[in-house]
């Protein structure tokens, strides 16, 4: 159990209007900030990608399904993987309730990832998910979007979230901010080695997928990349963290202790 004070209520609500005015400062400067995020330039999207779906080979533009805008997450799912990236798939757990929203107010939303289409519906079956998920196997998309990476680039340092990274190390690769690492924990396994472990792959090809999320404008016909945002820029789509974020022990972590929603035992 974590130290924590104790009081009256009246104590409590002095100090509550006192943390009031700074949940009130930060969520202004959130509006800020999605407001700068809306000022970005459009940057035309070039390449002509073709994504298997459930519906056949469908271009970028036809994944709007009718809509102006488009956001995608990027899934860490590879082609070796045997299952899709445990803590993707605790964030995917929040989507089947918000896409209909998205599409009831021009905002079309897919998953996309890297395996075979036949993988990933497979995994969508088992996790009872209805969200649209797309295959970028046989396009080049996860690599232009810095999400996928191959052995070449890895062992001669990339770039991911806007910054390179330098030739592969475990430590490296997780100190990117593409996990937030610990190292040791649980029988000398690192986070890197159990989450690979969960997705049935060795820990570099793991580093090969890392997570993001892109939106793109469609307009006159042509196709606009608008926003990308990768690494802890995704924690704002973590849906049981800001929960956990107002619980009364906060996130109380150490090491990995999500699973997918199938694996937990049933209380």
């Amino acid at each position: 159990m974590v130290e924590h004070n104790t009081g009256t209520r009246e104590e409590w609500l002095s100090a509550r209007l006192k943390l009031l005015e700074g949940e009130k400062e930060l969520t202004r400067r959130s509006d800020e900030l999605a407001q700068e995020r809306r000022q970005l330039p459009w940057v035309k999207v070039e390449k002509r990608y073709q994504f298997d779906t459930e519906k056949g080979r469908e271009s970028l533009a036809d994944l709007f399904r009718g809509r102006s805008q488009l956001m995608v997450y990027h899934f860490m799912f590879g082609p070796d993987f045997k299952a899709g990236c445990p803590t993707c798939s605790s964030i995917a757990d929040g989507f089947n309730g918000v896409t209909v929203h998205l599409a009831n107010h021009d905002v079309m939303f897919w998953a996309i990832s890297k395996a075979p289409l036949e993988k990933l519906l497979a995994y969508e079956r088992r996790m009872q998910w209805t969200f649209p998920w797309a295959s970028a196997a046989n396009t080049d998309f996860n690599s232009d979007y810095a999400v996928s990476f191959t052995e070449a680039q890895q062992h001669n340092g990339l770039d991911y979230n806007f910054k390179h990274e330098p030739p592969y190390s475990p430590q490296a690769a997780a100190q990117s901010g593409s996990l937030q690492w610990r190292q040791g924990e649980e029988a000398g396994e690192g986070v890197e080695q159990i989450l690979a472990n969960m997705s049935g792959v060795d820990v570099p090809a793991y580093h090969r997928e890392r997570p993001g999320i892109s939106a793109f404008a469609f307009e006159d016909g042509i196709v606009y990349h608008t926003y990308s945002s990768y690494a802890r820029g995704v924690d704002s789509i973590w849906a049981m963290y800001p929960w956990f974020d107002r619980a009364p022990l906060g996130r109380n972590e150490s090491g990995v202790w999500w699973k997918r929603h199938d694996e937990y035992d049933k209380r």
